[in-house]
């Protein structure tokens, strides 16, 4: 199922010892990118965050942030972080002194900033305190992962219909190049024969007609519509596709756009040519979509 690159999953709950809050977002981006925190005296623990969201997440900027508040005695070890306690308490100093606070600066106010503790654990307590973070980041997940699919519906449906409008707007232009390249050949060959007549210069018939149809091919556009039908079929494949369909239909459009400035190139018609600016028009707005895709 085709996913969104843009979504939001948060969870909040309780276990016996802890507060823990989960919150994933994502943006669009070319490539995975992750940036995870987890509250300084679990940080121990970003790197399985990181593997857990990779397994999850192909594609996107993924911001997660895991809050983890202790609220009964664990079993690890709490030292003090003094050059950030050093650091922290400075700047409360200069806060009071620029704004003329209050000297309240105290042990158990200092303390409120848990940051300034490191919390050490052996690889048992982390076991366990990853068991206990584990729920919470599934069901964030589960959030996460329902919004990017809930908005790539939308967006794959809105894909289809610019497509098809692409696709009716190709068959228009197939209906009119054939007249055109018809026309083209037809103006040519008087040209060529008034040329000649003027000039009295022999008419070779055969040559003359050798020549025009030589160079209405070279107007002919019958390839590129063959192309274009044929990456339209790719298209619709590649939305009921279950893997991530982003970069693939990236491609695809500028295979598109190819095809059509071919054509867009070749035709002097003025009835196609409005057409094919319409074509442009469509994939564009195509492709800035697709760039919201996973």
């Amino acid at each position: 199922m085709a996913k969104s690159m843009t979504a939001f999953g948060r969870a909040v709950g309780s276990t016996e010892t802890k507060k823990i809050t989960v919150e994933i977002k994502s943006v669009n981006s070319r490539y995975f990118d992750p940036q995870i925190k987890v509250s300084r005296a679990f940080s121990y623990l970003e790197e399985r965050v990181k593997n857990y969201v990779q397994s999850h997440v192909s594609r996107g900027k993924v911001d997660v942030w895991v809050g983890v508040e202790v609220t009964e005695n664990a079993s690890c070890e709490i030292t003090l972080d003094k050059a950030y306690a050093e650091s922290y308490i400075n700047a409360l100093r200069n806060l009071r002194d620029e704004f003329s606070l209050s000297d309240d600066i105290s042990v158990m106010k200092v303390a409120q900033n848990r940051d300034i503790f490191v919390f050490t654990a052996s690889e048992e307590d982390a076991d366990a305190a990853w068991a206990e973070i584990l729920p919470f980041l599934e069901k964030a997940m589960g959030i996460f992962i329902a919004a990017r699919e809930s908005e790539g519906e939308k967006l794959v449906a809105d894909l289809i219909s610019k497509k098809s409008h692409v696709a009716s707007l190709a068959g228009k232009v197939s209906e009119l190049s054939a007249n055109a390249t018809s026309a083209y050949r037809d103006k040519l060959e008087a040209r060529i024969r008034s040329f000649l007549e003027d000039h009295t210069i022999t008419i070779d018939e055969s040559r003359i007609l050798t020549e025009c149809a030589i160079f209405a091919d070279k107007v002919a556009v019958d390839e590129e519509l063959v192309r274009l039908s044929s990456h339209f079929s790719a298209f619709d494949e590649i939305l009921k596709s279950s893997e991530p369909i982003g970069k693939r239909l990236d491609f695809l459009i500028q295979e598109m756009n190819r095809e059509t400035n071919t054509i867009g190139s070749k035709c002097s018609d003025v009835n196609i040519a409005h057409i094919v600016v319409e074509m442009k028009n469509e994939l564009e707005k195509i492709r800035e979509q697709i760039q919201n895709l996973e």
